[in-house]
Formats: C-alpha cells, structure tokens, sequence
C-alpha cells in the first residue's frame, strides 16, 4: 500500500508541470486575438490637437438671379396693398432697366492644407454654383480667423474634388495617408465645420470600403458612421495614426441630419486628382471607349464563376481604343494591365489611372473562351459623359432579397 500511494503522489508531482504548460498554451491562444486587435483610445485629443490647425472653413458667394418676368397682379388688386406687397414678394421680378434681379447667396463647407504655402483641398461642389460653375468669391477662414480670398487651381466634377490657394506661408498642413491599407472596424476621425460649427470633430469606425453610390463613374467611397453634416462637405477624415485617408462627401439621410451613413473619397483616388490639378489645372484620364455593364450572381453562375468579377462590353464607341484593338460588344473583360476586375464599377477607375498612350494587355472572355488582346490607352475626351445617361439611381431601401440594379458606365 505504500508503494501504491507513493506512485500515485509521484504521478500528481509529474503531472503538475504538464498541467502548466497546458494552461500556459490556452491562456496565449486566447490572448492572441486581443493582441492583434488595437484597442480602442483613451482619447483622441493629442492628434485633434495636432490636426485641426490645418481644417479650414469654406465660404463662398456668387449672385443668383430670382427672376426676369415683371410682377402681374391680380385685376383689382393694388399694388401698395397687404395682398399686392405679397404678390410682389414671391413672384419673380426685374428692375427698372428690365434686367433681372439677382440676390448673394452663401455656402459653407470645409477643406484642409496640404502645403505650408497655402495649398488647399476641398470638395467641388462646395465652391459651384448652378450649372456647374464656379462661385465668384471663395473666402477660407484658418483656424486662427485669419480670412484669405482663395484662388480655383482646378477642380473636377467626375470625382467632386478641387484645389484652392491662398497667398499665405509657413500654414499648418496635414499629409496624405493610404487608403488601400483601411480595413471595416478600423478607427476614424472627421474634421470639419458642420452648420458652421468650425473645428467640430467626430469619431467612428470605417463602415465599408469601395462603396458605389452610382453618382458616377468613379465611385469608390469609404463608408464610414463618424458624423457628417452639412458643412463638412470637402473636410479631411483622418486615420489612427493622423494621415489623410478621405475627404468627407456626402450623406444618406431620410431627415438631412446624420444617421450614421456617410461617405468619404477615397486618398487612392484623391491624391493623384489632386496632384494633376496643382500641376496642370485639370485632369486627363485614360479611356479605352467602352461602355460596360457589372457582371451580376446570374451572369457569373452562368459564365462558370465562383463568384461576381469582371465586366462585360455593353457596347464599344467607334474609333476608339477599345474597337482599335478589336473589343467587341458582350466580352467579358477581367483584367486590364495586369490587375484583376473584381467588380464591375473598378474597370473605369483603372483605367482612368493608366498613363495616356501606354500599351496595356486586357484579358477576357468571348464566347466562353479566353482571350488576350492589346490596347493603346487613349485620354478621356471632355465632352463625353461621366456617366451613362440610363445609369439606373439605386433604390432608397431594398429588402435583402432583392439585388442591386444592373449599373452602366463608361471606361
């Protein structure tokens, strides 16, 4: 009986280090997904206080006309009469010399430098006017109520983006971050002067990536639920670390206000607009002259596909890139210049990224059967559509069942 208890006591005394070892072994399996998570800040202050020097306030002027018709009364009705004053109120009206009346209207939005020496980044439709055109007098507000009449370097309607600049030196600036690098859940932070509240700032998670809106040719937007507003139109929206991922843009709201659905352009996208408009005033893009439509769940179960990628040749514009180098209506196209499509709505954005007058292989399917072709890229001609004129608007609200609508575009 000693002998027993005594190799019962020797076996617990053996086992113990080979229970620690077991223990040790789960406690770090199970702290691994803590570790490579980043926890959330204890507080953004430090980089707001970094940052927000370099957010700027956007106002603009320009002279919209009320009307050009003379006021027609009532028969019967006097003009220095209560009921005559209202007519004459809201009817559109002119001035004595018949020429129409016009009024200042104001805008404000947001912007940020990205230069000592007073380069500014904003939102194109935060100094346009009707039709398109440009305001007559953006004025920029720093941080310090410093208030400079800025300059239009550029601007671009395609992607809703424009440089200013100010005669101004040694200005805090901001630096551009990599948006190829943003993942959903990743910490964000937006600056801006939402209603016109200068300097507000707010904090969220990126919602989604390459988010398509069809506003155009050229979405890619960075979904995120950090509130934006009105004013925060053309305002920076910072990564963890500080740099400039995305410029806010726009919203989705039933009321006007924040719901938790904004949208950010992408500095992918960004920076080289940018960087074209500070060099040349304008952007050139390259165009191959096809108009495509996305591959849907059916077209891709049907082609053989595990999943949704490429885009199929709605149609090609005569004397074109595309029909020089022999692309014809119904081919699939899956890669051009050695990147893959993975959706339909990324073919425009790549090529518009490709060097005017470059060679580029483009891969794709005819008929079921592999094919590769080469082709010039040409420049985007000015007078063609952004977007397709029968680009179908997606729908407010969709059940989950029901798919989204086959979009058009052009590449």
């Amino acid at each position: 009986m000693r002998t027993r208890r005594a190799d019962l006591k020797f076996e617990r005394r053996r086992s113990r280090p080979a229970l620690a070892a077991i223990a040790a072994a789960l406690l770090t399996s199970a702290a691994a997904p803590a570790a490579l998570a980043r926890p959330a800040p204890e507080t953004f202050a430090p980089l707001v206080e970094k940052l927000a020097p370099a957010v700027v306030n956007i106002s603009t002027t320009t002279q919209v006309e009320v009307g050009n018709n003379a006021v027609q009364l009532p028969e019967g009705v006097p003009e220095d009469s209560p009921l005559g004053q209202l007519f004459r109120r809201f009817q559109p009206r002119q001035n004595q010399d018949g020429e129409p009346v016009t009024r200042e209207a104001r805008s404000l939005g947001s912007g940020f430098i990205i230069d000592p020496t007073g380069y500014i980044v904003t939102n194109n439709h935060v100094i346009t006017g009707r039709g398109n055109d440009p305001v007559d007098k953006v004025t920029v507000t720093l941080s310090d109520e410093r208030q400079f009449e800025a300059k239009i370097i550029g601007r671009d309607q395609a992607t809703d983006l424009a440089l200013l600049k100010i005669e101004a030196k040694d200005l805090p600036s901001v630096s551009w971050g990599d948006s190829q690098d943003l993942r959903q859940g990743d910490w964000l932070i937006a600056i801006g002067n939402p209603f016109g509240f200068g300097g507000s700032v707010t904090a969220g998670i990126v919602s989604a990536v390459h988010r398509d809106l069809n506003a155009g040719n050229y979405d890619r937007f960075i979904q995120t639920d950090a509130s934006i507003n009105r004013g925060n139109s053309g305002g920076p929206v910072f990564d963890a670390a500080g740099g400039v991922v995305g410029i806010a843009t726009a919203i989705v709201s039933p009321t006007g206000g924040n719901v938790g659905i904004g949208f950010a352009i992408p500095t992918e996208q960004a920076k080289p607009i940018i960087d074209q408009l500070r060099t040349n005033g304008r952007v050139r893009r390259g165009w191959l002259g096809v108009r495509i439509q996305a591959v849907t769940d059916d077209i891709a179960q049907a082609l053989g596909f595990d999943k949704t990628k490429g885009a199929i040749v709605a149609s090609t514009e005569p004397d074109t890139p595309a029909a020089k180098a022999g692309v014809q209506s119904g081919d699939v196209i899956l890669s051009f210049d050695g990147k893959a499509i993975e959706r339909g709505r990324s073919l425009p954005s790549i090529v518009s990224d490709t060097p005017i007058g470059k060679t580029a292989d483009l891969e794709l399917l005819r008929n079921g059967k592999p094919l590769r072709l080469k082709v010039t890229v040409g420049e985007f001609p000015a007078d063609t559509q952004v977007a397709a004129a029968e680009t179908p608007k997606p729908e407010p609200r969709r059940s989950p069942s029901r798919r989204r609508p086959t979009t058009r575009a052009w590449a």
